[in-house]
């Protein structure tokens, strides 16, 4: 085991609210960082008004702002495994833990972030969730690196408790909000309320949140 910090998500962006600041924390460490993306989100619904892309142009918009945004916080082992959004819930979960488990066992990682089963509202984030569960539980119980989720379900704090951690990212919020600008065509909303001083969601950006999954 090393420290070694993996991350699974489905789309370009899911990184960046929730996790970026962690990421940088570790980077400016020195300590490594693989970001597993399983699609280029060619089915995000932000194309702008008036449109700024097509379906045929956004993967290779959202693939530029995804390498932008692993720039901004550090990551420099970006694994792209070319699934199409909105289609992770009908992959063969078993396969797609099967290639979950190679890269975990290729890096060993000492912690493994992704989303939680069963609160993370879209398909894609479920379907990930509970594949990379799969892969992390084929493990012996002492190669498995800790397993960290987010969740972001109106009920998760109701059914699963206070977050176990909550990483205070102030440090590195330069840093996350490039990552967040850099993802442009789907966060304008966001750097807007943040630029405007929205004190609720400076507190959410500046303050990570994960539960420990049992695993």
């Amino acid at each position: 085991m090393n420290n070694h910090l993996l991350v699974i998500f489905p789309h370009p962006d899911d990184e960046a609210f929730g996790v970026s600041g962690t990421i940088a924390q570790h980077t400016k460490k020195g300590l490594p960082v693989t970001y597993v993306c399983l699609t280029l989100g060619q089915m995000g619904r932000n194309m702008g008004n008036p449109p700024f892309a097509t379906r045929e142009s956004l993967p290779l918009i959202r693939l530029k702002e995804l390498e932008d945004a692993c720039e901004a916080v550090g990551i420099t082992d970006l694994r792209r495994f070319g699934l199409r959004d909105k289609t992770i819930e009908f992959e063969d979960e078993k396969v797609l833990a099967e290639r979950f488990l190679t890269v975990i066992k290729e890096v060993n990682p000492a912690t493994l972030i992704t989303f939680y089963p069963g609160y993370s509202v879209h398909p894609d984030h479920e379907a990930t969730g509970r594949a990379v569960v799969r892969a992390v539980q084929s493990l012996p119980e002492n190669e498995r690196p800790e397993l960290l989720c987010v969740a972001f379900a109106k009920n998760s704090e109701e059914d699963l408790g206070a977050p176990h951690i909550v990483n205070d990212v102030s440090d590195v919020f330069e840093e996350k909000m490039n990552c967040i600008k850099a993802h442009k065509s789907q966060t304008q909303w966001l750097v807007d309320s943040v630029v405007e001083k929205d004190p609720k969601m400076l507190a959410w950006v500046q303050n990570e949140r994960f539960w420990r999954y049992p695993v």
